[in-house]
């Protein structure tokens, strides 16, 4: 046995033993995306960068055995500035979206190919789980929604861009028929007190969220009704108001408390202030009535740190348009979703910074040759228009539509360890990034697995697997130097260099380059 030490604490290992297995087995993380257990590394990622502290060296610990006597040091400012180099340099030639642009672009940020995905199999009611993540009321913003992500949506290019709000509009007008709605569960109760004041779409956004959180939820408002501009500015032709009712409803059975006819003056919101544990202002463009609550006010709303909607340190938060004048609803309801995130961290005592948004690789354009790789994975034809607009699309036209998505995402999202450690290293992925990049290719031949090469890190472990299992073909390193890719010899297709480990080499594959094709995700 081998005595060294890792951070500090004194271990024994085998003789032999590489310093990034001793360093697990001491509990200490080393980050690495080459390497694998029991198995010689191809090639350094150089992620696994480690110190030895007597010569103040740094060297990767996937390659080095360990030593007698050996002290290892395996974070410091250095380390951390090798690793962040070593990931933006395997970024600055991986191409490849984490989020879609459409997601990117929407407001509230949901998850709109996967939405898609289930919606192409007619399988709305895990549609409708993945929206209400996200947005409380698809019904209704599926009706007014001014779609933005439609305009980042890359099937633009192609013909028309996918009817992402009209399917968003399909899945809640199909949970609206139904006897029992879907009620998303509910965390522990927190035995803590929000009140919202404003019913309009960031008041409810933040009331929905926070009631999910496990707070006790109460919703003031000066008007009879609850809606806020959804109410008032709408037009029942484009927005009918038993949709808006029945979508508030089922804010309601979640637990939520509304007070209507209920004006909140200086003396009632400063006892607001002492029997909730916190308060959140959605008032509305104008602010009425929060002149004299003894609030700061800017130019254009109430004061507040932009970023956590929090008044100073104060139990006080703003969002939506009595923060800042918002044109799209949409825009407020994400402002109101955003704030729950505000007010849940104050709630724990944890540091408010708001909602926490990783790390996120974009490429930009597709060229004309990339968009009929990104067809590969569709269906053709322009956009479907609903006979009647109120009637909106049937499951048919739905299923159509929504598999007309390009499938821009990455399958590996919530894996893929190239994202994972840019996020933990607050890698860029602009810094050693060519005008030049890598083109875009998309193998759909093999029955089980899609393999994207542009994703590809050269790590060699499809390599290493597929030559383990004795693929007859399997996966192998053509070219060399700055030029070499991971492929198929002989020009050969998925098909034949993967018979028999096609899930086990997607599974091991560090950056999604190899996927499940059926993997929603």
């Amino acid at each position: 046995m081998v005595n060294l030490i890792i951070d500090n604490i004194k271990i024994e290992a085998k003789e032999g033993t590489s310093v990034i297995l001793a360093a697990m087995a001491a509990g200490v993380e080393i980050p690495a995306m080459c390497w694998r257990e029991g198995k010689e590394h191809i090639t350094s990622c150089m992620i696994c960068m480690v110190k030895d502290a007597s010569t103040n060296k740094l060297f990767p610990s996937c390659s080095v055995s360990v030593r007698e006597g050996m002290e290892i040091i395996s974070m410091d400012d250095e380390i951390h500035e090798a690793r962040k180099i070593a990931l933006e340099l395997l970024l600055s030639e991986h191409v490849g979206d984490c989020q879609a642009p459409c997601q990117v672009t929407c407001p509230a940020n949901m998850d709109i190919p996967l939405m898609n995905r289930y919606l192409a199999k007619g399988d709305f009611d895990n549609a409708l789980k993945i929206i209400k993540k996200d947005i409380p009321l698809p019904a209704v913003f599926g009706r007014v929604c001014p779609a933005p992500c439609e305009g980042a949506c890359r099937r633009k290019s192609v013909d028309e861009s996918v009817s992402i709000c009209l399917l968003k509009r399909s899945a809640g007008d199909d949970d609206l028929r139904k006897v029992n709605k879907y009620i998303p569960e509910r965390e522990k109760g927190k035995n803590k007190k929000v009140c919202i004041i404003g019913a309009g779409p960031a008041g409810l956004a933040a009331a929905y969220f926070l009631q999910l959180k496990g707070y006790d939820v109460e919703v003031l408002d000066r008007n009879e009704i609850p809606g806020g501009s959804l109410k008032r500015e709408v037009e029942s032709g484009i927005l009918p108001r038993e949709v808006l009712e029945k979508e508030i409803g089922i804010i309601k059975m979640l637990g939520v408390k509304f007070k209507m006819n209920t004006e909140v003056d200086s003396e009632f919101f400063m006892q607001l202030r002492s029997s909730f544990d916190a308060v959140i202002i959605s008032t509305g463009m104008g602010n009425s009535g929060t002149g004299g609550w003894g609030l700061e006010m800017g130019d254009k709303g109430i004061n507040a740190d932009s970023k956590t909607y929090q008044v100073e340190k104060t139990n006080i938060f703003v969002t939506g348009s009595a923060l800042k004048p918002a044109k799209m609803a949409i825009k407020a309801l994400g402002q109101g979703k955003e704030v729950s995130f505000s007010v849940d961290q104050f709630l724990q005592n944890y540091e408010v910074k708001g909602e926490y948004f990783m790390f996120n690789s974009r490429f930009g354009k597709l060229s004309t040759e990339e968009l009929f790789e990104y067809l590969k994975e569709s269906v053709e034809g322009p956009r479907i228009q609903p006979v009647n607009v109120s009637e909106g699309l049937n499951k048919e036209q739905v299923m159509h539509e929504a598999a007309r998505c390009l499938h821009c995402d990455c399958r590996e999202i919530d894996n893929c360890k190239l994202r994972i450690y840019s996020d933990q290293y607050n890698a860029n992925q602009n810094r050693f990034r060519s005008e030049e990049r890598k083109e875009i290719k998309k193998y759909f031949q093999h029955e089980m697995v899609v393999y994207e090469p542009s994703k590809c890190i050269k790590c060699g472990i499809c390599v290493d697997i597929t030559a383990e299992h004795r693929e007859d073909f399997g996966f192998t390193f053509i070219g060399r130097g700055f030029d070499v890719e991971i492929g198929i010899p002989f020009s050969h297709n998925l098909i034949k260099g993967l018979k028999n480990v096609a899930l086990q080499v997607a599974k091991a594959c560090p950056t999604g380059a190899l996927s499940e094709k059926e993997k929603n995700k």
